[in-house]
């Protein structure tokens, strides 16, 4: 997505080919920024410089406004979000930006012309965007999708096409947030392949927000590390901010890289297998077949059984239907051919306060599952005053507490803090089978290992957890089956 706004200098110029010129030089004093109504800024005290061709990398826990510091990047703040940035901000340059939900920012029907949208809008010739956009997907992994509609990618292909959509231009400044969140292994590791490469040859300046911090860490020249509170930790050369700052930033709940020189403190350890009765699964899939679109099935002739107290972790490339199937298993979406059973009932025809007792459901994308204007009203839609009594301590166990976070709305939440609160809304209503879409993304440390907690008391009672994810340490760490899903069928597990 291509932004300019008043906060930023553009000085950027287009060739006639689209190539952009532009000093790509990023400089800040002082900036903060406050939403309106915000009791305190996002973030705060921020000053820095980055050359052109470097690479500022952003680490903070859950909530310490990294975000909104790229919002502010991309002048969306306070020009489209209410509040006050004050200090400078000098941005030398058009800014592509990628956003943490993908989804957001794709605005055209199909594939190919989401990629030509931003060549348009820079000025790019037409038969330049000709010859530009099927090298852009094929890089993205997403050749033959030319005309598929974006909003039925998956939501690994959709940051696919985000990505796609904002290298094509060849940008001066690029501003990544948590850009491989939804990839497959194969693909994060292909465009941090890329992403080395632009930077190898100073051809963008690059502010990285991402907490697989190992393929992150040794790109950046600057590390910018935010404390919970929105004000820096440290600010310097990666070797530097690690020597500094190290164990506060663990203690903190950011994420370090493995091989660096501070110890960082161990997840919760594996918890112990299930017992389950596979003879009497309490999931059961019989024959699937489902498609979003006419002669384009998803999910190809599935069969699956997951036993009472099962863990099951649903792995497997973008697109392959790890999603589609989730849904299907607790009655979101309805098979074309075949059937699934949950405890005994169809569960696309279960009514919705019946079908939440028996499967909870984490989104992948928090957004898309909330209704209400408040956390307070999110999290308490429709429960009885049993489940309403759970309220307080779980958002506690969540650290969402209610005298903090329950008169703001779920759409201001920081992306780790609205996957928790989904998280609440499923688990407050003690589901007998909990399906989970890569509950990961966006956590810090301590938000993992409070999601892994929780995770090991609901599997102490016996509830069946369903885990749809690209997290080889989650996997790892729930001690649970592995079912592979590729191009829609169960391919091992």
């Amino acid at each position: 997505m291509t932004v300019a706004s008043s906060e930023i200098r553009a000085d950027g110029e287009i060739r006639a080919d689209g190539e952009i010129r532009a000093d790509g030089e990023i400089r800040a004093d002082g900036l903060a920024f406050t939403y309106r109504g915000a009791a305190r800024p996002a973030f705060r005290d921020v000053t820095l410089r980055l050359a052109p061709g470097g690479c500022l990398l952003v680490v903070g826990p859950s909530g310490s406004g990294k975000s909104t510091f790229v919002l502010a990047l991309a002048g969306l703040v306070p020009r489209d979000i209410p509040g006050e940035l004050t200090g400078s901000l000098d941005v030398d340059g058009p800014v592509e930006v990628v956003f943490q939900d993908p989804a957001s920012q794709l605005v055209m029907e199909r594939v190919e012309d989401e990629v030509a949208f931003g060549l348009e809008s820079l000025g790019w010739p037409r038969e330049a965007m000709r010859e530009r956009i099927p090298p852009v997907l094929a890089d993205a992994g997403l050749a033959g999708l030319e005309r598929r509609r974006s909003q039925r990618l998956s939501g690994g292909q959709q940051q696919r096409l985000a990505l796609a959509g904002a290298l094509a231009p060849q940008p001066g400044i690029l501003v990544l947030d948590e850009p491989t969140a939804n990839l497959d292994p194969d693909g994060a590791t292909a465009f941090f392949a890329r992403l080395r490469s632009l930077l190898g040859e100073r051809r963008a300046t690059v502010v990285l927000v991402e907490h697989r911090v190992e393929a992150a860490w040794p790109l950046a020249d600057l590390v910018l590390a935010l404390g919970r509170d929105g004000v820096p930790i440290d600010l310097g050369s990666p070797d530097d901010v690690l020597a500094r700052s190290g164990q506060r930033m663990a203690a903190e709940g950011i994420w370090l890289p493995t091989d660096g020189v501070v110890p960082v403190p161990p997840t919760a350890p594996p918890i112990a297998a299930p017992s389950s009765d596979p003879r009497s699964p309490i999931v059961a899939a019989e024959g699937l077949h489902f498609g979003y679109e006419r002669d384009a099935p998803v999910i190809h002739d599935l069969s699956l059984a997951i036993g009472r107290g099962e863990r099951v972790a649903l792995v497997g490339p973008n697109g392959g239907g790890k999603s589609t199937l989730a849904r299907l298993l607790v009655g979101l979406l309805r098979a074309d051919r075949g059937r699934v059973d949950l405890a005994g009932h169809d569960p696309s025809r279960l009514k919705p306060a019946e079908l939440a007792r028996l499967g909870g459901y984490v989104f992948q994308d928090p957004e898309s599952g909330f209704l209400a204007a408040t956390v307070a009203e999110e999290v308490g839609l429709g429960l009885t005053p049993e489940e309403a009594a759970r309220v307080s301590a779980l958002m506690d166990r969540l650290a969402l507490p209610m005298d903090e976070f329950g008169s703001r709305s779920p759409y201001r939440l920081s992306g780790g803090e609205a996957r928790r609160l989904s998280l609440a809304v499923a688990l407050v209503r003690d589901p007998a089978v909990l399906v989970l879409d890569e509950p990961t993304f966006g956590q810090d440390r301590l938000g993992y290992d409070g999601l892994l907690q929780i995770l090991r008391a609901r599997s102490d009672v016996g509830t069946t957890l369903v885990v749809a994810t690209h997290d080889a340490r989650l996997v790892r760490d729930l001690d649970a089956r592995v079912v592979e899903i590729r191009d829609g069928r169960v391919v091992a597990g």
